[in-house]
């Protein structure tokens, strides 16, 4: 198979981009949202924009943190009712993890039936950055207590709109789970097997920028070039990680968030360090191609590098300190999960780990063992 890079989003980006939906075409839109981005008059906002340009709009604001399929069966209903020709998702990760579900499964109901689906225009306008859901073909939805991640370009969105003013309520501890989360995008998609020069610059500057600005953003969320800067490194992750996937770092993440009811960018942060002394063999020789990739992301940040095992162990540690700056955890013990509980439920997060879509590209491929190594070891 050839190597490919693929962008189907165009991106519209910085400070008052959301007007962009003035010029928008069509003559009904199903705006999937959430109670949040209604009381702060984003929502309100987005159907005032796009009224300008001639388009009614019928809204959904039944989004809830982590979608499962009972949320995308309401949300599907309303839709197939509509008739619409614009899909607007607005919000967070999980608005947009939404959005794309009900576009994907009445897709697949449609085609089922032998019918036809002309897909709407498709606008994602984050209200967090961090998921890089806006441009990827990603989505994740839970489903019996399982988080399932399905791939397919069909659910990429048309239009990315990085507004940065939609992010200024977000709280602290948000700003710090969205901001990780970023990071481990980044660092994943870096060291992926399918990495290439394309992901590789994409991948590098929003580890920069995230080093640069997500501190600065944490401790003043009103600072306007940081919310710019983070979010633009939360979109170039998810382009690099829509074309290189990512790694065990996101398939025991979601094994844990879903088991223990943990945010997305929590759960993968209390994992990230663990995870890279893994993948780089930091407890052996540490002198193999992850170790050389993070000593390179080590040089970026102008840490000492001269050899593989410094840079490694450099970065790792420029990690700890970052996310004790953002007041992380720093182990799943510390989130109140109980040890007994913890321990009756490896066997299970690890071999849903070990199926995940994520794990095929990661650089080491682990053992069952291994993840539960990994697990007890944040724990």
């Amino acid at each position: 198979m050839e190597d490919k890079f693929k962008l189907k989003s165009k991106v519209y980006f910085n400070k008052q981009s959301i007007q962009i939906l003035e010029q928008i075409k069509g003559s009904r839109a199903f705006i999937v949202s959430d109670s949040i981005m209604e009381k702060l008059g984003y929502l309100q906002k987005a159907v005032d924009y796009l009224s300008k340009a001639g388009i009614s709009s019928i809204v959904f604001t039944g989004v809830r943190p982590d979608p499962d399929i009972k949320v995308i069966t309401e949300g599907l209903k309303l839709y197939e009712e509509s008739d619409a020709d614009v899909l607007v998702a607005i919000g967070g990760g999980s608005a947009i993890d939404t959005a794309k579900g009900i576009l994907y499964f009445s897709w697949k109901l449609k085609s089922e039936a032998g019918g036809e689906m002309k897909k709407p225009l498709f606008i994602a306008i984050p209200s967090t950055s961090g998921t890089g859901s806006e441009v990827t073909d990603f989505t994740v939805i839970t489903s019996e207590g399982t988080k399932v991640c399905i791939v397919d370009e069909f659910i990429a969105p048309d239009i990315a709109i990085l507004d940065s003013t939609c992010i200024q309520h977000v709280p602290e501890r948000v700003v710090a789970d969205t901001g990780i989360d970023v990071l481990v995008h980044a660092i994943e998609a870096y060291v992926s097997t399918n990495a290439t020069d394309f992901t590789d610059a994409l991948a590098e500057k929003a580890v920069k920028l995230i080093f640069e600005n997500v501190e600065k953003l944490y401790n003043d969320p009103k600072n306007p070039d940081a919310r710019d800067r983070v979010q633009n490194a939360s979109c170039m992750a998810g382009m690099a990680f829509a074309n290189s996937n990512l790694g065990i770092n996101h398939s025991l993440a979601h094994a844990l968030g879903a088991t223990f009811h943990i945010s997305h960018g929590r759960s993968n942060a209390i994992l990230l360090n663990t995870v890279m002394e893994y993948n780089s063999n930091l407890r052996g020789s540490a002198n193999g191609y992850v170790a050389e990739r993070y000593a390179k992301l080590a040089t970026i940040l102008q840490l000492p590098a001269r050899t593989h095992r410094e840079g490694t162990v450099n970065f790792i540690q420029a990690v700890a300190r970052l996310k004790k700056a953002l007041g992380v955890e720093d182990t799943i013990r510390k989130l109140g999960v109980d040890e007994d509980e913890f321990e009756r439920a490896l066997d299970q997060m690890s071999e849903k780990a070990m199926l995940d879509r994520c794990t095929p590209t990661n650089p080491r491929q682990p053992s069952k063992e291994d993840l539960i190594g990994i697990y007890r070891k944040c724990y």
